[in-house]
């Protein structure tokens, strides 16, 4: 009896897409606000702001990392992660010491200030890249095996999501955080 209700079955109707200008719109501001920590991410300069100096270099016990060294990893994922996308030239550090910084702490307050610096200089490009109509989000990366701008974009989001989350956990720890 089943077998005579799955020949007869009309095809469902499709609902026509939505227009591709609106689609890839709304696409593109979704991006950009997932990539700012808007909605239930949380923003990186919140998380990074106001820790003191003598907390930045300090791994809490039972945890392999301090600040500085997530905000470092962070850092260096995410230039990576744009470079690659944006440049055949590219040439991704090796995995995975150079992905990490060599010290625990930041070698001066210069050094941390740099490095917020690059990190939002950086994340800024990514939103610019994704928010231009110039980039198509779906096509393949000439260079890469496979990936997309969308694909690059959402693990920015997704890394730097997963880090700050370890950020604010280091901060709570350390007595630091709200």
């Amino acid at each position: 009896m089943q077998e005579e209700s799955v020949k007869t079955a009309k095809p469902m109707k499709i609902a026509r897409p939505v227009k591709p200008v609106k689609e890839d719109k709304a696409l593109r501001e979704h991006l950009v606000n997932l990539l700012s920590g808007r909605g239930a991410h949380v923003d990186w300069k919140e998380s990074f702001g106001g820790v003191p100096p003598e907390s930045r270099g300090v791994r809490p016990e039972g945890l392999p990392y301090s600040l500085w060294e997530l905000l470092e990893h962070m850092r260096i994922a995410q230039w990576d992660i744009l470079e690659f996308s944006r440049d055949a030239k590219h040439v991704s550090p090796e995995w995975p010491a150079g992905y990490w910084p060599t010290s625990q702490a930041p070698p001066s307050a210069e050094a941390w200030d740099k490095s917020l610096k690059t990190f939002a200089r950086d994340l800024d490009a990514m939103k610019k890249l994704v928010a231009s109509s110039k980039t198509n989000l779906f096509a393949k990366i000439r260079h890469g095996t496979g990936q997309t701008i969308l694909r690059e974009a959402l693990l920015v989001a997704d890394h730097n999501s997963y880090h700050l989350g370890q950020v604010l956990t280091v901060r709570r720890i350390l007595g630091n955080w709200k």
